[in-house]
């Protein structure tokens, strides 16, 4: 998580250079409730992509959605010990969106390590019931949105286009 929490926070200070931005210890309740609607966002199209099957638009659905656990993550101010996480599932559709909808709940409570969870569950997601190679994919995805929002300052940083993730699906 390390090298992706690093790459969220360089966005992050990015997003943030013509704003004042003072070191936190948690978020207010209006920024929970944001990130939270961001967090839905990234999970309603999650679940359209499952529900399509396209396995391409569910990695971008997954690494959309961890990286804006990792963005709730760094607004928290809070140091989370990095941790071995493991999301037991049966591989069934329905068991794998609820296993998402509780985590995404979770972070309801703006505590750090419930972001970092999600971002687990996505992370292991990507790997195990896809299996691809989500680190790449996230590169990807986080290199769009720098280039993207440096062309565009005022654009919101969570409606950005995802490129085409099929490469990084492996067979």
């Amino acid at each position: 998580m390390n090298h992706n929490f690093q790459l969220v926070a360089d966005f992050h200070q990015l997003s943030q250079k013509n704003n004042v931005v003072e070191a936190k210890t948690s978020m207010s309740d209006m920024t929970i409730i944001e990130q939270e609607a961001i967090l839905m966002e990234e999970t309603g199209a999650l679940f359209h992509a499952l529900k399509l099957g396209d396995l391409s638009c569910i990695l971008a659905g997954l690494v959309n959605l961890s990286y804006a656990s990792l963005y709730s993550l760094v607004l928290t101010g809070q140091p989370v010990a990095e941790k071995e996480h493991s999301h037991p599932y049966d591989g069934q559709v329905l068991s794998i969106a609820k296993n998402i909808s509780r985590h995404v709940n979770a972070c309801l409570s703006g505590q750090a390590e419930d972001y970092y969870n999600l971002y687990c569950l996505c992370k292991e997601l990507a790997k195990d019931f896809l299996n691809a190679d989500f680190d790449s994919a996230f590169q990807v995805v986080h290199d769009n949105r720098m280039n993207f929002y440096k062309d565009n300052p005022s654009y919101p940083h969570y409606h950005v286009d995802t490129p085409d993730l099929s490469d990084y699906l492996f067979e």
